[in-house]
């Protein structure tokens, strides 16, 4: 029996990335599992196969989280199917880097919208049936950088930063409904967005953390477990780095 056995958990972006590792690592602890994506639906059928071969349910749905109807009728859909959401992690994001001076409006815009409104759109729908089954644990994928900023990435360290602050507020709010609300803050992690970097630029990353290695999906899908799972039964509100020692 898995950490998460009998439970039902949504994520979203779970095609690719962290995401993926999450999918697959709530698999293999026993939870049901329904997952979105936006654009590659092969990608999405591949990792739903290799979820469902944990002997699990799966579904991979394609909703945009930061469109708010479509987020409601996901939560919609999952609840139809699965009876509940025991645990959300707001997992969806993309960067659109420069430094502000170059930085568009759009390139602004697009960014609070997709990592910061698509938090605020599930957490909204997923809260009445969480109030309804008087529990739940939600996870909203953070980063150190909205914790101590980086330059070029003033919209994305904003976007992150909010998620911090509306994390606290969430868990004040529905604490005493036995709902959980708290932020993981990944460091660097391996994923495709690193692949495009050269040796030199990985060389770099790797030199300014303690640990001296990049962190993998794995590392952060291990944090959402403990969250997920009755492990963190008295733990909300919190931000949990995942980094190596970056952000020590």
């Amino acid at each position: 029996m898995g950490l998460l056995t009998g439970k039902t958990a949504l994520i979203t972006g779970g095609s690719r990335g962290i995401g993926e590792a999450i999918v697959l690592k709530f698999a293999a602890e026993g939870a049901d599992i329904a997952f979105t994506y936006v654009s590659s639906e092969e990608k999405a059928l591949a990792v739903k196969t290799a979820a469902e071969a944990y002997g699990v349910r799966v579904l991979a749905i394609r909703s945009d989280a930061a469109d708010y109807t479509q987020a409601e009728n996901l939560i919609n859909e999952v609840v139809t199917a699965f009876g509940n959401v025991d645990i959300l992690i707001n997992n969806a994001g993309i960067t659109r880097d420069t430094l502000m001076l170059r930085m568009s409006e759009e390139q602004w815009d697009e960014v609070i919208h997709t990592n910061l409104k698509s938090v605020f759109n599930l957490t909204k729908h997923v809260l009445k049936p969480m109030m309804k089954q008087r529990s739940g644990s939600i996870i909203n994928m953070s980063s150190v950088v909205g914790v101590f900023g980086n330059a070029g990435q003033a919209n994305y360290a904003a976007s992150k930063a909010g998620i911090i602050g509306f994390t606290k507020s969430i868990a004040k709010e529905v604490g005493s409904r036995n709902i959980r609300c708290n932020a993981i803050a990944p460091g660097f992690i391996e994923t495709d967005m690193t692949h495009v970097l050269t040796d030199e630029q990985k060389k770099a990353y790797i030199d300014s953390i303690p640990m001296k290695r990049l962190g993998t999906g794995e590392d952060v899908a291990n944090a959402c477990v403990f969250l997920g799972s009755n492990l963190s039964a008295y733990v909300t509100g919190q931000t949990l780095s995942v980094c190596g020692a970056l952000n020590t």
